[in-house]
């Protein structure tokens, strides 16, 4: 899988195989987190380029650290590495609650409320290594946030400028 100098400069710099896996995780949900984030800054919304690339890698490496805390403590404690993430989907709830604002035209912010909490579901798949469905799901959010407004402008009724909630 590595090269003999690839294996040589991870020793060299004292990472292991794991480390290049995490980092590979990382990056991963950097990547997909920045390309949802471009969407929503191309589009001058509230939280955009850096917000959901942070929540994307934030939540990936909550994730690697939740599995190998349960790697860890395997066999010497009873750890349930689903508990961090767990919490982390409840904190991203209240960021996403920061997001939504209500003024006098109505309320605002749910599709970027609902966007950081899919972004934060893409980085703890990342996290875990999941890669493919990670993927799929940045390409399906892309597809709502951008197609889906279009059909929302050209084919759906107005909204009325007044919502209650």
């Amino acid at each position: 899988m590595y090269s003999s100098k690839e294996v040589f400069m991870c020793s060299f710099m004292g990472l292991t195989a794991h480390d290049i896996e995490n980092f590979t995780r990382l990056l991963t949900a950097t990547g997909l987190g920045a390309l949802i984030g471009l969407e929503r800054e191309y589009n001058g919304k509230e939280a955009g380029f850096k917000t959901y690339t942070l929540v994307c890698l934030g939540s990936a490496l909550m994730m690697i650290i939740s599995a190998d805390i349960f790697l860890i403590y395997r066999g010497l404690a009873v750890v349930d590495p689903s508990r961090i993430a767990a919490q982390v989907v409840t904190g991203i709830g209240f960021l996403g609650a920061g997001a939504i604002i209500r003024d006098q035209q109505g309320v605002r912010g749910l599709t970027t409320a609902a966007g950081i909490w899919a972004v934060c579901g893409i980085g703890l798949a990342c996290g875990l290594g999941f890669f493919k469905p990670a993927m799929f799901t940045t390409l399906l959010v892309l597809i709502v946030l951008v197609l889906f407004q279009k059909f929302e402008k050209d084919i759906l009724p107005k909204k009325k400028s007044h919502h209650t909630i």
